[in-house]
């Protein structure tokens, strides 16, 4: 559509050749174009024409080359190896956030919709997929060889989101409830692993449709393991591309966590379908309304596939607490960031746009409640459906459904960074409990000291020893301090905030009133999420050093009784937190006594073996406490180990997949050369790439000097796909203190290659906060710091930025609280005094 008469017409092309390009106004002669002007800096083409195009409609026909790229962005080869042992190649797209221009020239920005038709010309034996039905497959006339495939013409869309696939596929069908065709498909001779997904789908396509009262627009679903894929999934419309791992199933060689994963990878994409892809964000500013709401409806969705699950409680361990630890460092961002060029909008794929987004959405969705919650969706979805919205198109929609102001509310969460601590006392008054309340902003690196006092409209909920399981006070804090009386409270009745863990805060109780907290997490009154979040938020206040590590310590140890796996995983993260911090100290092993302490009794209580009647979480559990304890030296889980590795690989008795993981690292980080053979020996073996990425992920436990330096060798081999090196790296560097030391030479060494292949996505950022993050003086904040500054990765500035900040974090605990923990592990071994 020309609007103004114009002699030029501008368009995206990366790495695009144009041949020829002509325009035909509607009913009159073509032109041709006398000149291809390139702007590559920018990914534009400039077309000009020999004389004025008059304002109307017309058709642009464009003839071009492209290069089917190996960067896992654009159109670009993926590479796999067919059941014979013979290397092929797919032909796959991955479009978001701007690389369709990589395919086709275009106009490629979520706003700019528009309908299209696709036609494939292939070989005949290969599976052509697009977004669309096949409408017409027909001989291709220049090549007996060849067929040209045509597809249905899509709705209107934006591009990031059109697909198409070519290569070697079985499939397994089904129809949802409503009449949808699903397809998963898998490698060839794998189509049983994709079982499991198209169960998934088939009952997520319903709730969804029921949930957003809107219908699935288009009349199939293809979901597809794509074997080089740099993201974990893509929600291309009606084509949703995955990594293997994030699909496939094997009944026999998958783990628990694996299942989970698939299904909150499904349920996550297939929420974008509607979302998204039928409502899209206006502008990559508002990425994380796109990724947030996908990442907190995913849980909504498994759990309402898998109750037994318990995956709101994991949501806690995984997003929210994750999201908290990354938004209290001052390089944060706010969750909405204005995106100005296309290399910005790698930067925010990360646990701001997807896990505080995610939390943020969950506090709303509780503050509103459910049933307007839904009114408030069905209202957004359906006024701006095949249109683009803002996130305040969503408020509003929301507030029309609720009456309360969410605006005002969301917009000191998603408009400033970071969230607030709140500090609460408590006096007892005759019957009565006085709440005091006061909010200040969070930081890592402790009281924050600003001048100016962010606030925050905070949804507050509390409960009491008498119900910990329902709200006695909802309150909205709107102000800096706030007076609450609770009535009929008695003196020695705990009083709780944050029922739930739902509002983004974290909280500090005066010393009392936390000393009233404990008994609660012993004697399990308290809910399961509490406890996890109190612990959680104790972590971080020393972590901030607002009040000290041995304080905390002494909390961990009143998890004796814990049954719940999601609080012992988030246990276990911040104990990992803890013994990197003190590898830098020469009192190591004495943390390592104390993980055997806290984990022993809960191991002794699961044994190694699956009793009956057991579910999902107790396999996650053991899987945990088992890795744990063998990490840590356990003496009879390291034989246990080393004897079940044994039958394994002599294939007398083969592991379960939810003990391979804990058996494995456990042996490698007590092992020696032959024992890093025999894993690399069963990474080749393996035929499942979940098999492939667990041992990966694990062999950076090993402690040898020069095996370490094996590793990294492997981790850019041919025999680790582009990108899973990332992971192995990683896992050097999360290893051990010669481990980390090695991984950050390593990339320093090969930062070439390494840049090359992941530069402009967000592997980089990923691969750059695994290596570093875990030093602790300022000599290494410094170092980093400097070698990007002559080594600049654009799309990781910030990243490099958390990074350093990090590092001088870690510095300042150990100075601040390694004497003291020094004092409190030895004073726990000594015998008690005589009196």
């Amino acid at each position: 559509q020309v609007k103004h008469a114009t002699n030029q017409i501008v368009m995206n092309c990366a790495d695009i050749d144009i041949i020829t390009a002509s325009y035909a106004p509607e009913g009159d002669e073509e032109v041709h174009a006398t000149g291809f002007n390139y702007q590559n800096e920018d990914e534009k083409v400039t077309l000009s024409f020999p004389s004025t195009l008059q304002k109307g409609t017309g058709t642009l026909k464009i003839d071009f080359v492209g290069e089917l790229n190996d960067k896992m962005k654009g159109f670009y080869r993926s590479k796999y190896t067919t059941p014979t042992g013979d290397t092929r190649y797919a032909a796959v797209t991955q479009f978001e956030a701007t690389d369709a221009r990589r395919a086709f020239p275009c106009w490629d920005e979520p706003a700019i919709k528009a309908t299209f038709d696709i036609s494939l010309v292939v070989p005949k034996d290969r599976v052509a997929l697009s977004n669309m039905n096949v409408i017409d497959r027909k001989p291709y006339p220049d090549d007996e060889n060849l067929v040209e495939v045509k597809f249905a013409r899509t709705p209107i869309m934006s591009t990031y989101l059109v697909a198409f696939v070519v290569g070697e596929y079985d499939f397994v069908e089904t129809r949802s409830l409503d009449g949808v065709l699903v397809r998963v498909y898998t490698p060839v001779g794998k189509a049983e692993q994709g079982k499991f997904a198209l169960e998934v789908a088939a009952k997520t396509l319903p709730f969804y449709k029921d949930y957003f009262n809107v219908p699935y627009p288009l009349p199939k679903i293809d979901l597809i393991a794509i074997a080089d894929f740099a993201a974990g999934a893509m929600e291309n419309w009606g084509l949703v591309t995955y990594r293997e791992t994030a699909l496939l199933i094997d009944p026999k060689n998958s783990c628990s966590s694996s299942r989970q994963w698939v299904a909150l990878v499904v349920g996550h994409e297939l929420a974008h379908q509607w979302f998204g892809n039928l409502v899209t964000m206006e502008w990559w500013t508002h990425l994380w309304l796109n990724e947030g709401f996908a990442s907190w409806i995913e849980y909504l969705c498994v759990d309402h596939c898998f109750p037994e699950y318990d995956i709101w409680t994991q949501f806690v361990s995984a997003d929210y607490t994750r999201a908290q630890e990354l938004d209290a460092l001052d390089n944060s961002h706010p969750i909405e960031v204005s995106v100005g060029h296309p290399s910005e909008v790698d930067e925010i794929f990360d646990a701001i746009s997807y896990s505080k987004g995610a939390s943020v959405i969950r506090m709303l969705h509780d503050y509103i409640g459910d049933e307007d919650f839904r009114k408030g969706m069905n209202l957004y979805l359906t006024k701006f459906l095949q249109k683009n919205a803002a996130t305040e198109d969503l408020w509003e929609s929301l507030e029309k459904a609720s009456g309360k102001p969410i605006a005002a509310v969301m917009n000191t969460w998603t408009k400033q960074m970071g969230f607030p601590l709140i500090y609460v006392e408590a006096e007892q008054q005759e019957e009565d409990k006085v709440l005091k309340l006061v909010q200040k902003k969070f930081c890592a690196s402790g009281p924050y000291t600003g001048e100016d006092f962010p606030m925050w409209m905070v949804p507050i909920s509390i409960c009491t020893s008498d119900d910990p399981t329902c709200a006695k006070m909802q309150i909205l804090m709107d102000k800096p301090e706030l007076t609450l009386v609770l009535k009929d409270v008695k003196p020695d009745q705990w009083v709780k905030l944050n029922l739930g863990t739902v509002g983004f805060y974290r909280t500090q109780y005066s010393p009392d009133m936390l000393e009233n907290l404990i008994p609660a997490i012993k004697d399990l009154s308290l809910p399961p999420v509490d406890r996890l979040g109190l612990q959680n938020d104790l972590f971080s206040l020393a972590r901030a050093g607002i009040i000290s590590t041995v304080e905390v310590l002494k909390v961990m140890e009143a998890f004796v009784n814990e049954p719940n796996y999601t609080v012992w995983s988030d246990l276990s993260c911040n104990l990992e937190i803890l013994s990197t911090l003190l590898s830098h100290t020469d009192f190591y092993e004495e943390i390592q006594v104390f993980v055997k302490d806290v984990f022993s009794p809960i191991g002794e209580r699961l044994g190694w073996d699956p009793k009956p009647g057991e579910g999902h979480l107790d396999a996650l559990l053991r899987g945990l406490v088992l890795g744990k304890l063998g990490k840590a030296g356990h003496k009879a889980t390291l034989e246990e180990a080393r004897r079940r590795f044994k039958d394994h690989v002599e294939g007398k008795q083969i592991l379960s997949a939810d003990l391979r993981s804990p058996v494995y690292v456990t042996i490698l980080k007590h092992g020696d050369s032959t024992t890093l053979d025999t894993m690399l020996k069963l990474h080749k073996q393996a035929d499942m790439q979940e098999e492939k990425n667990r041992i990966e992920r694990v062999l950076g436990a090993i402690s040898q000097p020069e095996l370490i330096q094996k590793v990294l060798t492997f981790a850019l081999s041919e025999e680790v796909r582009p990108q899973d090196t990332v992971s192995v790296i990683g896992g050097v560097a999360g290893g051990s203190k010669q481990g980390r030391k090695a991984a950050w030479k390593f990339v320093r060494d090969n930062w070439e290659e390494l840049y090359n292949r992941y530069q402009g996505g967000f592997l980089i950022s990923r691969l750059i906060k695994l290596t570093v993050d875990g030093f602790a003086n300022d000599k290494m904040a410094a170092e980093v710091k400097a070698f990007f500054e002559s080594h600049p990765a654009p799309s990781a500035e910030r990243t490099v930025q958390q990074c350093c900040e990090n590092i001088l974090l870690n510095a300042a605990w150990l100075k601040r609280d390694a004497e003291n923990i020094h004092q409190y592990f030895l004073q726990r071994k000594a015998p008690p005094a005589m009196v």
